[in-house]
């Protein structure tokens, strides 16, 4: 059988079930389609995370079930309740009305760093706005994502639902999920850039996401104990294979010492540059780029790599950077384990050092912000060129929404034309809706003369 004719079959069946599926299921069913979905990922959150560590062979089992009970919650909590078909709102005042309706067939390409949470998200999305949806997994997560899927497909059953409004390629390729992104009405793109980029090629309306590389910035006056700690876990979160994670450490010039000294309190190895600095660099960027075997490998591996002897529970490797931006490598994004420090005068020398790293990489994703000063936290969000800065937060953890904050849950992240992304926010079933507004005149309104208006 041909792509073509694989892709052909994929699309009949999706549009059937999405035709069903709009035609027969209100709100309440709908909503216990996409609850069904998250629960059966929190049920097996041990069991998904076993695979995906096996066959991915990157991140850390205890993270990712974290991840899959921590996401499917909040997720599911995100939209309970959430009108998302029919008419959605109503404004007197306004003379609007705006009615939801499906999108239709959505394609997702998901990446082999969050095989599980991913699919799981895309599909909760596409549902809630009554589509289906076609997952095209990385080629090295394919067997714990089919596993998710059925199970997923499983659930809509029970319910009365059609399982193929959830589908997934069993033998994914480049060249299929090329076809795929062709034959859908949307995509949404979750992984490396040149995907993300064929993606926003396709002809089709497409939602992908920026490469991260979140500075973190630590302003004078905070509790240097308290916030370390949360830099040191957001950095080793399932081996920092999030596009969250934080990868520097920006620190006060005067409070520079302690700070590092309370990381190696936190379990950090830090090198201050020479030789070990050197071997590090090299062994995470050959020839400047990622070095693809040490990604969400542990730290011990990132410095076997190095040829660097960690202490006994080293839990993060802390180097002093030679250069912000293009000056170093430490710059970029480190999918493992390493932070970059750097020392600042002026707050606006920290803004400054954050910029040019996300210059070189990671422009328009998001920043790290530990501050007790609000108007550092605004000049932040007037310079520096992100979707979001998080403020006293775990980044890795809650820069895709959390309980505790009002971040949109989610697992793919748009960073602003500044990423080349479409969006400037935290995907949702929002943007797998299409929204019809019926417009009335508006009640009582007096027309301005035109003096008023030019006036």
């Amino acid at each position: 059988m041909t792509n073509e004719e694989i892709m052909q079959g994929f699309i009949e069946r999706a549009r059937a079930a999405q035709k069903k599926f709009d035609a027969e299921f209100d709100q309440e069913r709908t909503d216990a389609c996409v609850r069904a979905i998250a629960k059966v990922v929190y049920d097996n959150a041990e069991m998904l995370a076993k695979m995906a560590v096996e066959e991915t062979r990157m991140g850390v089992y205890e993270d990712k079930v974290n991840k899959n009970r921590g996401k499917a919650k909040v997720i599911w909590n995100s939209l309970k309740g959430v009108r998302s078909m029919g008419i959605i709102s109503e404004n007197e005042e306004t003379g609007i009305i705006e009615i939801a309706r499906p999108v239709g067939v959505v394609g997702a390409v998901t990446p082999c760093t969050n095989p599980i949470v991913t699919p799981m998200c895309n599909s909760m999305f596409a549902l809630k706005g009554k589509n289906a949806i076609i997952i095209g997994p990385h080629p090295r997560a394919k067997k714990c994502n089919l596993v998710v899927v059925n199970m997923m497909r499983a659930e809509l059953e029970k319910l009365g639902a059609p399982a193929d409004l959830i589908q997934t390629m069993e033998e994914p390729s480049v060249e299929l999920s090329a076809l795929l992104m062709k034959s859908v009405d949307v995509v949404v793109a979750t992984g490396g850039m040149p995907m993300v980029r064929s993606a926003y090629s396709s002809g089709k309306p497409a939602y992908g996401v920026g490469q991260g590389n979140v500075q973190c910035i630590i302003d004078r006056g905070v509790d240097i104990a308290a916030t370390v700690p949360k830099i040191v876990a957001g950095r080793i979160f399932d081996n920092g294979i999030i596009c969250s994670g934080e990868q520097t450490a920006i620190c006060p010039k005067e409070d520079y010492d302690a700070i590092m000294a309370e990381f190696v309190k936190n379990g950090a190895y830090y090198i201050e540059g020479g030789e070990e600095r050197a071997r590090l660099t090299e062994a995470l960027f050959p020839n400047g780029v990622m070095n693809k075997n040490l990604v969400g490998q542990s730290v011990k591996k990132v410095a076997e790599a190095a040829g660097i002897e960690l202490p006994e529970g080293t839990k993060v490797i802390v180097v002093k950077a030679d250069g912000c931006g293009r000056a170093s490598y430490l710059a970029k994004e480190k999918m493992c384990p390493v932070i970059a420090s750097y020392a600042y005068d002026s707050f606006e020398e920290a803004v400054a050092i954050a910029q040019a790293n996300l210059d070189y990489e990671g422009k328009g994703h998001s920043v790290s912000l530990h501050t007790n000063d609000i108007e550092h936290a605004r000049f932040a969000g007037q310079k520096l060129e992100v979707a979001r800065i998080l403020v006293n937060q775990i980044c890795s953890t809650m820069n895709g929404g959390a309980l505790t904050n009002s971040l949109t849950p989610t697992t793919t992240l748009g960073c602003c034309s500044w990423g080349n992304n479409s969006i400037s926010e935290n995907f949702s079933h929002k943007f797998l809706l299409n929204v019809i507004r019926v417009a009335y005149p508006k009640k009582d309104t007096r027309i301005p003369t035109d003096d008023e208006i030019w006036g």
